[in-house]
């Protein structure tokens, strides 16, 4: 495990492996950098590759107020780590946040941009809304649980589901992340494509879906990719939100300049 210090003096921690062209993975709501080792690890057959703790999770400390403009803050001294410039793999919601580095003007030489979760329903900004308001509830009352509980169901897992992630290992893992969960609602906005803000970022930039996600999925994807100037828009044929690191990480290396 390394470190760096963003900013504000919040301390960062993350895993660098691998050779070639830096790349930062940027993980999505309820994750950390040990459920992204398997994608780093695939990823640094290709690159050098920064898997890091979002502020508030794992290894890396927190500062209050959040404020989104604080983890662009951590990226950009993550990309200072790596050299001055890197290419940023944002996954989900991760996405979205790299994305906003991007637009921020960051040294970043390639934008990928996996399931970006954008709603497409025209109920989705007061979906959102209440999501938020009462996430912002359940945390302010300490109610880890029930708010681990309720951003599953805002992503779509059905009731057994739930029921069962709540005996698994995972469970544990989840709760000690539940109170970044504001920090992704934070990242999300209103849940829509933020077209304008996405129409200043000027880098290469790739936004990937599966083929076995649900379709609104995809067409977020398809959607975030139209709002980039000159983005390319692909579909992995078999894979879901979930996706395969050996799946993604051919066509990211070709993206960025590595071929697999």
């Amino acid at each position: 495990m390394e470190g760096i210090t963003s900013k504000d003096g919040t301390p960062i921690a993350f895993d660098q492996l691998g050779e070639g062209p830096p790349i930062i993975v940027v993980a999505g709501a309820s994750c950390d950098r040990a459920i992204d080792a398997p994608l780093a690890k695939a990823l640094a057959e290709h690159f050098t590759v920064l898997n890091h703790d979002r502020r508030g999770r794992g290894d890396s400390g927190d500062t209050a107020p959040y404020a989104v403009a604080r983890e662009v803050e951590d990226l950009h001294a993550l990309i200072e780590a790596a050299g001055g410039t890197a290419a940023l793999l944002g996954l989900s919601s991760g996405a979205v946040l790299a994305a906003e580095a991007a637009a921020s003007g960051l040294p970043v030489t390639r934008l990928i941009m996996w399931e970006p979760p954008f709603s497409i329903d025209p109920e989705g900004v007061q979906q959102a809304a209440a999501y938020t308001a009462r996430l912002t509830e359940l945390l302010g009352a300490d109610r880890l649980d029930d708010a681990l509980a309720l951003f599953m169901r805002q992503v779509g897992l059905p009731g057994e589901a739930i029921a069962g992630a709540r005996q698994s290992p995972y469970w544990a893992a989840g709760l000690s992340l539940a109170p970044t969960l504001a920090y992704d609602a934070a990242i999300m906005g209103d849940n829509t494509v933020p077209a304008e803000r996405f129409g200043v970022i000027t880098v290469p930039t790739l936004v990937l879906a599966g083929s076995a996600s649900p379709p609104f999925m995809v067409e977020a994807a398809r959607r975030a990719a139209a709002a980039v100037p000159g983005a390319r828009f692909d579909v992995l044929d078999g894979q879901d939100h979930n996706v395969a690191p050996d799946a993604i990480t051919p066509v990211v290396a070709e993206f960025a300049g590595r071929r697999a």
